[in-house]
Formats: C-alpha cells, sequence, structure tokens
C-alpha cells in the first residue's frame, strides 16, 4: 500500500486499530498520544485520526476517559462474540463482529483456550492482553455449532472406537461408545453425529449415523466429500416418487397457451456428454432484413410448482453440484435429464427471450414468454467449433445458422469488451478417468468460438430479462431475484497492482471507471508469460463475488446495469425463481414479497460458495 493510503486509512479501520490498542491497554489505560504513536501516526496532521476514534467511540460507549487523559475499555471483563477459525496447530483465530457482518480485530486463541470450540462455531470469548498489536482471549462458551455431524475414518485406539474427522481442521478425535458404534468397524469411513461433550480436555463422543463404505475405495471418497460440506447423497424417496408420476407437459391444452416456435430452425451445442440441455437458440431472417434469435429455456416452472416436495428439494439444494466424476443434480433425472432436457426431434415446454437484431446485433425489438419448440440438431462444440473453423463437411446441416449465429455474438462480444467488461478467461482442468473412477490423465477444457457463441447469447437474454423488469412501473418496484457483484475492494486492487510491478507489468487506470479496461490491458499483456497463471490468480481474488439478491447494484465484471440468472433452470435454483417471477409479472401479478425472495436469494448463494 503506498504512503496516500497509510495517510488516509478508512475512518472504521482507525477505530478498530484504536479500540483493540485501549482493550490491550488493560486497567492501566492509554493516552491518546501513546495510542497515536503507536498506531505509527507520528506527524502532526496525522493525529486527528486518532482524536476522531477516541470521539466516536466513546459516543458509542465502548471506551471511557480515566485520571491523567488515559482512555480505558468501557467493559470490566471484555467478552465478546464471534466466529472461530481453527489453524493447523490447534490454535484459533476469533473473528469478532461476523454476525452483523461489521469485520473487525481478530482475536487469536491458545490451543489450550479453545475449549469445546469447533472450526467454524460461533462462540462468546473473553479478551485480553496480547503481544504487540494482537488481541488474545479465551472461549468461554459454544454459541452455536457450525455444524454437528462429522466425516472421516474410524480407527481403534485403545481398544475404543474413534474417528478422526476428514477436515484437517476439526483437529479432535470423536469417542464413539460402544452402544454407538451401529456396525462400524476400523477402517471404514463414516458419518458420526457429535454427542455429549462436558468437558474441552475430554475426547467429544459421538454416535455413527451412517457408514459410507471402506476408506480409500473410490465411491466410497465421492461420498465422503458430498457427506463433508454437507451436500445430499441421494433424492428422498418422496421426491422420486413425485418425479416418477410427472405426466409430459405437452398436451394439446397446454401447447395452445404457447407461441408456437417448433418450425423455426433451432438447435443445442452442449459438452458431448451432456444430459441436461438447459438451453437452445433458434435463427430465422425476417423480411426487414433483420436476424430473429431466439434462446430457449427449459420450462422448469411447469413442473416444479412452489411448495411441492419437489420444490422443497430444488430449493434445499438450490444448485447442481459438478464433480470431477458425476453430477449431484438439483433436480431427479426423471426431469433433469429427461421432461425438462432440450433432446433434439422432441416436443419441448420452453421459456423463451425472442429478439430482432439487425447485421450489426443492435435490438431492435424483443419478447419474453413460455412457448413450445423442437430442437433439430444437437451439437456439441467439438461439432459447431468445426463449422466455424471451415473444417467441417461442406454438406453438414445448420452450417449458415451457426455461422450466422457466431457472426453476430462476436459483434456481442467486442461490445461488452467495449463496454467495460473483464475478461479474466482461464481454461477449466479436467480428467479423463477409467471404468473405476481413476485419473488416466489431465487435460485442459479450452474455451473456444463455439463455447463464447452460446455464452454471448446467454448474456444477453440475462440481461435484457433483469432489464424488462426495470421498465414495469404499474404497483411500484417489482422486487426480482439479480445476479450482481460489486465493485473490487481498493486495498486488493493495490495488492494487484504491486504484484504487477514486480513482474515488470503496470496496472494503471485513468478513472475509477477505467479500471476493467486497465484490468484488461495487463492480462493481454500478460500473455503467454511465466507469470500469467499467477497474475490471473490474484486478479479473481481481487474480485468481489458475484452473489443472488433482491438489490440491483449491477455487475461490475460483466459491466452490466441490470442482470439476472435465467439461462439454468434445470441446475440453479434462483433461475426457477426468475422464470415464475416474470410468468407472474407478464400476467399483470402485483409486486411479489421481497422478503420471501431475498431469503431464497442468500440460500441460494450460500448453496453456490459451498458447492
Amino acid at each position: 500500500m503506498g504512503k496516500k493510503d497509510d495517510k488516509h486509512p478508512k475512518p472504521g479501520t482507525v477505530e478498530q486499530a484504536v479500540l483493540a490498542a485501549v482493550r490491550k491497554s488493560g486497567h492501566s489505560g492509554i493516552t491518546s498520544q501513546q495510542l497515536a504513536l503507536q498506531l505509527g501516526y507520528k506527524e502532526k496532521n496525522q493525529r486527528y485520526l486518532v482524536y476522531d476514534a477516541l470521539e466516536a467511540l466513546q459516543e458509542k460507549a465502548q471506551l471511557k476517559t480515566g485520571k491523567k487523559g488515559r482512555y480505558h475499555s468501557t467493559k470490566q471483563r471484555d467478552e465478546a462474540e464471534g466466529t472461530i477459525d481453527i489453524i493447523a496447530s490447534g490454535a484459533g483465530y476469533v473473528r469478532l463482529g461476523v454476525a452483523t457482518g461489521k469485520s473487525t480485530e481478530d482475536v487469536f486463541v491458545h490451543g489450550s483456550d479453545t475449549g469445546m470450540a469447533l472450526h467454524g462455531d460461533r462462540v462468546e470469548v473473553r479478551i485480553s492482553g496480547g503481544k504487540g498489536n494482537r488481541l488474545e482471549g479465551k472461549v468461554l462458551r459454544v454459541i452455536e455449532r457450525r455444524r454437528t455431524e462429522f466425516v472421516g475414518v474410524v480407527h481403534k485406539h485403545q481398544g475404543r472406537l474413534i474417528l478422526v474427522s476428514d477436515d484437517q481442521k476439526v483437529q479432535k478425535p470423536f469417542l464413539i461408545p460402544s452402544a454407538d458404534e451401529n456396525g462400524a468397524k476400523e477402517g471404514d469411513k463414516a458419518i458420526v453425529g457429535l454427542g455429549e461433550w462436558k468437558d474441552g480436555r475430554d475426547m467429544p463422543r459421538a454416535f455413527v449415523k451412517r457408514i459410507l463404505g471402506r476408506a480409500g475405495e473410490h465411491n466410497v471418497e465421492m461420498h465422503a466429500i458430498l457427506a463433508e460440506f454437507g451436500l445430499p447423497l441421494e433424492f428422498p424417496e418422496s421426491v422420486i416418487q413425485a418425479s416418477k408420476e410427472m405426466p409430459d407437459g405437452c398436451t394439446p391444452d397446454e401447447i395452445k397457451k404457447r407461441r408456437d416456435v417448433r418450425n423455426i430452425p433451432t438447435l443445442t451445442i452442449d459438452p458431448d456428454d451432456a444430459k441436461d440441455l438447459d438451453d437452445a437458440l433458434s435463427l430465422r431472417k425476417l423480411e426487414s432484413g433483420n436476424w430473429e434469435v431466439g434462446v430457449h429455456i427449459a420450462d422448469v416452472s411447469h413442473y416444479v410448482r412452489p411448495n411441492t416436495v419437489l420444490d422443497m428439494e430444488a430449493a434445499a439444494r438450490a444448485t447442481s453440484v459438478y464433480l470431477v466424476d458425476r453430477v449431484v443434480p438439483m433436480l431427479p433425472e426423471k426431469l433433469s435429464n429427461d421432461l425438462c432436457s432440450l433432446h433434439a426431434d422432441s416436443d419441448k415446454l420452453s421459456f423463451s427471450a425472442i429478439f430482432e437484431l439487425d447485421e450489426d446485433a443492435m435490438i431492435k425489438g424483443e419478447w419474453f414468454g413460455r412457448t413450445i419448440m423442437r430442437s433439430q440438431q444437437r451439437f456439441a462444440y467439438a461439432d459447431a467449433q468445426a463449422i466455424i473453423d471451415a473444417k467441417a463437411p461442406a454438406d453438414v446441416k445448420f452450417k449458415s445458422e451457426v455461422l450466422t449465429l457466431h457472426k453476430l455474438a462476436q459483434v456481442l462480444r467486442k461490445s461488452r469488451m467495449a463496454n467495460g467488461a473483464l475478461e479474466i478467461g482461464g481454461n477449466e482442468v479436467k480428467f479423463k478417468l477409467d471404468e473405476k473412477g481413476a485419473p488416466l490423465s489431465v487435460y485442459e477444457k479450452v474455451m473456444g468460438s463455439a463455447n463464447w457463441l452460446i455464452e454471448e447469447f446467454m448474456l444477453l437474454a440475462n440481461k435484457r430479462v433483469a432489464a424488462w423488469v426495470g421498465t414495469l412501473k404499474k404497483g411500484g418496484v417489482h422486487p426480482f431475484v439479480y445476479r450482481i457483484h460489486d465493485t473490487p475492494d481498493p486495498e486488493k486492487v493495490e495488492q494487484l497492482r504491486s504484484l504487477a510491478k514486480s513482474f515488470g507489468h503496470t496496472l494503471t487506470a485513468t478513472a475509477e471507471e477505467d479500471l476493467p479496461h486497465a484490468i484488461n490491458r495487463l492480462l493481454q499483456e500478460i500473455k503467454g508469460s511465466e507469470e500469467e497463471n499467477i497474475i490471473k490468480q490474484i486478479t479473481i481474488r481481487t474480485m468481489a463475488k458475484a452473489i443472488y439478491s433482491t438489490d440491483n447494484i449491477g455487475h461490475y465484471g460483466l459491466g452490466f446495469e441490470h442482470y439476472t440468472h435465467f439461462t439454468s433452470p434445470i441446475r440453479r435454483y434462483p433461475d426457477l425463481l426468475v422464470h415464475r417471477a416474470m410468468a407472474h409479472y407478464l400476467a399483470h401479478g402485483k409486486p411479489l414479497d421481497k422478503e420471501t425472495l431475498e431469503t431464497s436469494c442468500v440460500h441460494s448463494s450460500q448453496q453456490e460458495k459451498r458447492a
């Protein structure tokens, strides 16, 4: 961080530092002059930062003045709540203020003082002194457990069974009383529930809830990974049964209610092994000379109705999870791979965003609504790429449609980049497995023009759907599910700038709104260099995490004022909520309940992070 930043830190940061220093001073207290020197504010014109912080903390009743101008903490015994993070040594740090979202300083807790706290628990800690700038404390009690189920390997210890957690941050082994073994044997991988634990010096007791199989076996370890992160291993029987009983929705009565786009040339482009085909594209030339591009998305909302067992299970999962050798789907196979999947040569219910574009990909008209569609051609990405690269046979079907869509997508992409979209990129690492699931080789999944073709039209649909909701006026603001992405943390941008400089590169932006262009210039500059990957990784960490929210602040990374997720309702619950909200608003329904939607947004964001 440069000198300018040191001289002008955020007020809240100074308050935190001052409060921490006063707490550490204990009963003797500390003067404002001592505080300024301790915090490194030696110049006179910097002292006001300390004075302002002291005044603010007194107003908040967190500090009080004593004899000889000394400041003291208002709490006789400094106790606070926070979330504990256990480190490799067995000690921990309690992050204060996490429940309210207000980050304050960390409190170091020696391994002998963690009590009955496990990694991630919300705890009450007594803050004592500390060394240097570090606060130290002792865990008094556990307020809330982050988890009560643990996955690990069963071992024998002094004639008794114990379970050692797979999570290295859970360092205490669990003692399994003989009455709670439930058939577990040494060498089993199992899930246990936390039982009685009265003294932090003892091993916590646990009971075996489920035996996954023998540790080390491939399928057992994959199930262990799912269980470790609280992800479902299978669907409840009631959900499976409900999906089996679900009829095909393409009935004559239902088709009459929808716009029929079955006769328009329509295709899908997906990975060759994909089974859940969310999206399809249609293309035809209009009499005006413009192009009609249809983005057709599986109409999951027709099948998964609110408050049904299927809906409750999908809401709880919130997302499909992709592991190296399998998918843990959000919806049962009957829906995800059959009824809702847009397979070629079959009529499918869809929710569509249909655009009229000129040759410069400018939008001349748009329509949103429920449709009945039929894909006439399924392409793997490699097949579509071969057409784009002029390596496909001359008589290949839908060649002209793919090339036209590619041309329009290139224009859309160029326009996005010009408007400040970030282009971090990066290829995905994939594994080739044998029939037993053992890895044979590792390869990079390269994003080509065919991938970007699909990407651009999905982005267009997501952007325009979100913008359309913003145009609805009757009845006031219409709550909706947005995909938002905040601006990056200035301190992290400075760290990225310093890293780039150490490699001889520059990250210079003339104004705040020019930062995305500056980052793109840096990424272009490092292409092919040895430092490309590390700078890319730090660039990604500099960015905020995109989340779901009913408060639309725009999407910084994409450079969009309005953005949502509309295009993958088979594998993302927020997309299903978007479809329901659209159908409601298209039918001139009243504004939806914001609080209910926000609760789903928060849960979906958490589940996405876990996945």
